[in-house]
């Protein structure tokens, strides 16, 4: 049916995390809203986020000096204009979510009562913080307001299989220019694919982290926004720059726990097993150097001495200090037999944040109309080689706040019919057991020869393997019922591909991106984007 009034249709936000409740708390007021969560609700990276949000609130400290932390850490692939747009609202940000509830840990001499932190990169304390679990408090006052708010939907183990743009219209004159007319969505709990058409659609997906065989990130992070925005023909830009996270808990029962950055800028030391701090001789900065530098001189270190893991060692900032600041950390630890108070904490780098992804405005816009993206599936070129810690929520509520106030403007004045999710020619799948062994071969492929070192033969051969994956599961997804898995494995090995090609683009070595073959960086710094062939 033909809707005359697009205004009048929901805007569809797939991604629960910090970047989707922004946008949808803001829109909600004036529009209705459905958040769209494939697992559950509260499975999002946000919630795992330790460290805090940048909020330049000190009058010790400057715009102009957060802009310039964020360009060093972003080794010269920054865009100035991007990261001052974004500095500039950091203390509205801090403002607003204090505003929503959010219990940051406070300090009644701290500027606005709060207690700034500083992490690596920083040259001043400007890190708001919930002790050491800053993600998962702002997550859950922002989850709690949206499943308060009467125009806002919640759709809970709801997965996007695709966009819907002007190929997917059933007029045969297609309308004029190509547009974003909602999303095609798989309720996992049924099996039932619906066809939901969205006055626009917001990608809040997260990163990539899932790609590789170790990672700090929630299995949500399968590059769902991504992939389906390639699909649909948008640019994606610095695919190349996976922030691998220095410090990721070694332990054969916790793989994926994040030890946050800020116990090492609270004094945390690494360390070898013989005791020997390494740091200096890789950075003077040492343990407060950007984590592209910090991630290297690990994986040396691991290398040369051929180790499993590094110490990271906070023994001497006391117990009482360590349980007060580091709560969540030092009960992580204690389940599984670490004290940290007594005895280092085992660790290792993991991949952790994608520093590139669609590329968009800064009202969130990518080049479809009616489809925007915010948080971590973009690329905005704050980030620019290496992000600075703590960026990231804060990108994650400036650019949701204005995407909101743009989607607001109403960009289309006609909704034409669409046609309906056509699955009358497959059937059940009887080999699952397919998907499982390719993405484990994706993952470990990606984390042998698309690491935090490579060379151009290691990544011309992950290419090769992940063309052929993709024929495998291409061949899958056309004959099958789609699951879950079989989207999030499709998706993933896109993200791949864009991943590789974009590294092998890329003949230097700057900020995440380190090449063996080209270990120079050039005199000139350019983004890498990347432009679909079906683009229209």
């Amino acid at each position: 049916m033909k809707t005359k009034n697009p205004s009048d249709l929901p805007i569809v936000i797939i991604g629960a995390g910090l970047a989707g409740l922004t946008v949808a708390l803001e829109l909600a007021e004036t529009r209705q809203v459905i958040i769209m969560a494939k697992r559950g609700l509260s499975e999002s990276a946000t919630a795992w986020a330790q460290g805090g949000i940048v909020g330049v609130i000190d009058e010790k400290d400057s715009i102009d000096a957060h802009v310039r932390d964020t360009v060093d850490a972003g080794a010269g692939l920054v865009v100035e204009a991007t990261a001052k747009y974004i500095a500039e609202r950091s203390a509205s940000a801090i403002d607003w979510l204090v505003d929503q509830g959010v219990p940051f840990t406070t300090d009644p001499t701290g500027p606005k009562g709060l207690h700034l932190t500083r992490e690596g990169g920083h040259s001043h304390r400007r890190i708001a913080h919930a002790a050491d679990a800053t993600g998962k408090a702002i997550h859950q006052v922002l989850l709690d307001k949206a499943k308060a708010h009467p125009n806002i939907k919640l759709l809970e183990r709801w997965m996007a299989l695709d966009l819907i743009t002007n190929r997917h219209l059933k007029a045969k004159k297609k309308s004029k220019g190509e547009h974003c007319y909602g999303v095609y969505a798989l309720d996992i709990a049924s099996g039932k694919i619906d066809t939901i058409r969205a006055g626009a659609v917001v990608l809040a997906t997260g990163g990539v982290g899932k790609v590789y065989r170790y990672t700090s990130n929630p299995e949500t992070a399968t590059g769902d926004g991504i992939a389906m925005a390639w699909r649909a023909g948008c640019r994606v830009g610095n695919m190349e720059f996976i922030q691998f996270h220095p410090t990721c808990l070694y332990h054969p029962q916790d793989r994926t726990f994040l030890v946050t950055e800020a116990l090492r800028g609270e004094g945390a030391q690494l360390k070898l097993p013989d005791g020997t701090r390494f740091m200096m001789s890789h950075d003077e900065r040492a343990e407060l150097a950007p984590r592209d530098i910090v991630a290297r001189a690990i994986d040396f270190e691991m290398k040369r001495h051929g180790l499993d893991y590094v110490l990271l060692d906070a023994t001497h900032l006391g117990e009482a200090f360590l349980k007060e600041h580091f709560p969540t950390i030092y009960a992580r630890c204690a389940a599984l037999g670490i004290d940290i108070a007594k005895e280092a904490i085992p660790v290792v780098p993991a991949a952790h944040y994608a520093c590139g992804g669609v590329v968009t405005d800064l009202d969130g816009k990518t080049d479809l109309p009616g489809l925007y993206a915010v948080g971590e599936a973009t690329y905005t070129g704050l980030h620019g080689a290496n992000r600075l810690a703590s960026n990231s929520l804060l990108e994650c509520v400036v650019i949701g706040k204005s995407a909101a106030v743009d989607i607001n403007k109403d960009h289309f004045s006609d909704m034409p019919e669409v046609l309906a999710w056509d699955e009358s020619r497959v059937e059940d799948a009887d080999e699952s057991v397919v998907i499982s062994h390719n993405w484990d071969e994706l993952r470990l492929l990606m984390w042998n020869y698309v690491g935090i070192v490579r060379t151009n033969r290691r990544l011309e051969r992950a290419l090769h393997r992940i063309e052929l994956l993709q024929s495998e599961v291409q061949e899958y997804y056309a004959n099958f019922r789609v699951t879950r898995d079989l989207l999030e494995l499709r998706n993933l090995l896109s993200c791949a591909e864009l991943i590789v090609r974009s590294a092998l683009m890329r003949k230097e070595s700057r900020g995440l991106h380190y090449s063996r073959d080209y270990p120079k960086s050039w005199s000139v710094a350019y983004p890498t984007i990347l432009t679909p062939l079906n683009r229209n």
